[in-house]
């Protein structure tokens, strides 16, 4: 299975970057995991129009990197929960009849484009609280890594 992650911005915590390592160390097993980052678009002003502008653009870059063809999942805060079994079953219908191609979608520090909410599949949340950028990036790669333990039926989800 082939997994692509898009994100905008690049991990700058050491212990997120340990934690991203070893998740995909792990994931080695059941998926290839390909993670594209690119560049934050700089804002020189704090005013609402250019935090606009540098989502349209980040939007336009994102959507411009997406592989073929694909199911498009994006992290969203407006998005739909799921339990972890059940991002498993999410993940397991796409493995055996959808393809086998998922991409996940970070946007940056000020959001997503309305395009690239239209473009997606499914919009994902991971939670009403609000995390950092590079702190879901470890979640998303550690929630991936336990549906696959789930699917496999592994000791890890209990």
């Amino acid at each position: 299975m082939q997994i692509t992650i898009l994100q905008i911005g690049k991990t700058k915590h050491d212990f997120v970057l340990q934690a991203e390592t070893e998740y995909l160390k792990r994931l080695q097993t059941w998926a290839t995991v390909n993670i594209v980052t690119l560049k934050e678009v700089s804002v020189d002003s704090d005013s609402k129009i250019a935090r606009q502008k540098a989502k349209e653009q980040e939007g336009e870059r994102l959507l411009g990197s997406l592989p073929g063809k694909t199911f498009l999942i994006v992290l969203d805060e407006t998005g739909k929960q799921f339990t972890s079994p059940d991002f498993a079953k999410l993940i397991q219908k796409n493995r055996d009849f959808e393809g086998a191609n998922l991409t996940f979608l970070i946007g940056g520090p000020f959001g997503l484009s309305e395009e690239v909410r239209k473009r997606s599949n499914l919009l994902l949340s991971f939670s009403q609280f609000t995390f950092t950028h590079e702190m879901i990036r470890m979640l998303l790669l550690e929630q991936i890594y336990r549906a696959f333990t789930i699917i496999s039926n592994k000791t890890y989800h209990y």
